[in-house]
């Protein structure tokens, strides 16, 4: 059996049933229920890592870690990933998805500790359907922000109650988070993860995405 984390093979049975904010901020009536479904090894070109699933009851979202079979007291380096169909997968160069998930993965290896907590919430929490509908609205000139809005959604649907779950399992008590975004930051610490620093992630940057990162940085409080 495979060691991860502490006692993985027990905590792989792990349910948590928390109560997520409604889209207005309020609990929902039915709290849903989170899981560790099951794990292996995965063979990358940056290195092997351990890889778990999870399941939320809607999607299954995914842990890759390594150095984890003994945890100590420092906080572990993570990078809390929303999937990027186009970016992760096809490469594209509208955003720096694909650079920053590689970047991630490479040095998470290179320190031999550490999690990617890799969440299905494409599109900043709209879905791939409607993640291309913005990407036809800023072909008219909007800004990624503006996109959304038009569109009738916040400028970032995600929310991260899955983390917690996903941290827990791990056995990481403590983050050092890789993330331009200081909302992340809030989210996980509104949620009772501690999180100790913020580790820059500035790759990817490219002339067709020179308006969007500048639009995170102007509009949505992201750092350089």
């Amino acid at each position: 059996m495979l060691k991860l984390g502490r006692n993985l093979a027990v905590r792989l049975c792990y349910n948590a049933r928390l109560k997520p904010p409604s889209a207005h901020g309020h609990p929902m009536e039915s709290p849903l229920t989170f899981k560790a479904i099951t794990h292996s090894t995965l063979p990358t070109k940056f290195g092997v890592f351990d890889i778990t699933v999870f399941d939320d009851g809607e999607h299954e979202h995914v842990a890759l870690s390594t150095g984890l079979h003994q945890l100590d007291d420092q906080p572990v380096l993570v990078r809390v990933h929303s999937e990027c169909l186009t970016g992760d997968a096809f490469g594209s160069m509208r955003c720096d998805c694909g650079p920053q998930l590689s970047a991630a993965m490479a040095m998470i290896q290179s320190e031999g500790r550490g999690a990617i907590l890799y969440l299905r919430q494409e599109g900043r929490g709209i879905g791939l359907s409607n993640k291309i509908r913005a990407y036809a609205l800023q072909d008219q000139g909007h800004d990624t922000l503006e996109a959304n809005l038009l569109l009738g959604f916040a400028g970032d649907e995600r929310t991260y109650e899955m983390c917690q779950v996903m941290l827990d399992t791990l056995g990481i008590k403590r983050v050092r988070l890789l993330t331009n975004n200081p909302a992340k930051i809030n989210s996980l610490s509104a949620l009772g993860i501690e999180v100790t620093e913020r580790v820059p992630l500035q790759v990817g940057e490219n002339p067709f995405n020179m308006v969007y990162l500048q639009t995170k940085r102007s509009k949505m409080g992201h750092l350089s």
